[in-house]
């Protein structure tokens, strides 16, 4: 059993106090446009140390067709986290037949951490998606908590992501500028932490679709706002 130290989250949203040999996974933005929602996250997985353990862990995942999770902290943990919500979205759409809201997928999420103190999944969970109500971002931690936000960043480079999308995020900003700045926020913090980089990960959500960029797309977007 994990003492209250092991669950305990830097201000950067990095959990300390991981078991030995845990894969770590940071750093992770989400970002709310006029129409829809970006979410993205870099590619590295590490141990403790600093030893680069995987470059291409997943931490972008797709829970439904209009939302989506990315994830920073504990990648075991966080990939069980995908599949419990995967099956209850999925649950929810055959007994009601109709789609989960945002908000109700993060609640769902946050009662999963909440009820799980004693055995406590150390991941830090972005959710994002767009539903008749608009498009929404939710900053789910490891004790359950569930805040709601215009852009969010979560893991040990988000202090520098935060420093992109503080100036550059604004109101009724387009899905395609959220792209844009999505993939600064992420340049500039793998740039200067050691425990981010190895290639991009990015989804947009909108009405219409729930759309992963390829590597291709995203290496000609990074060209052309000269951070490729």
């Amino acid at each position: 059993m994990f003492s209250s130290d092991a669950t305990a989250f830097t201000s950067s949203g990095s959990p300390v106090g991981l078991p030995e040999g845990a894969l770590k996974g940071t750093t992770t933005v989400g970002i709310v446009c006029r129409d829809g929602v970006v979410l993205a996250t870099e590619r590295r997985a590490t141990l403790g140390g600093g030893f680069i353990a995987n470059k291409v862990a997943q931490k972008l995942f797709k829970i439904d067709d209009h939302i989506g999770m990315t994830i920073a902290g504990w990648v075991g943990d966080a990939q069980t986290l995908v599949r419990y919500l995967r099956a209850e979205v999925n649950l929810y759409r055959l007994r009601r037949a109709a789609p989960i809201t945002v908000e109700g997928s993060a609640t769902m999420l946050a009662n999963i951490l909440s009820g799980n103190r004693m055995m406590p999944y150390l991941a830090w969970v972005l959710l994002g998606g767009v539903d008749a109500k608009g498009n929404h971002l939710y900053s789910v931690d490891p004790a359950g908590g569930s805040i709601a936000d215009s852009f969010v960043s979560v893991g040990s480079g988000s202090s520098i992501a935060y420093g992109v999308l503080e100036e550059a995020c604004r109101d009724g900003m387009a899905l395609s500028e959220g792209v844009d700045v999505a993939l600064r926020a992420l340049t500039a913090a793998m740039k200067r932490d050691s425990n981010s980089g190895d290639g991009y990960l990015l989804a947009a959500i909108s009405e219409k679709e729930y759309r992963e960029y390829s590597d291709d797309e995203i290496r000609k977007r990074l060209s052309k706002l000269k951070l490729g």
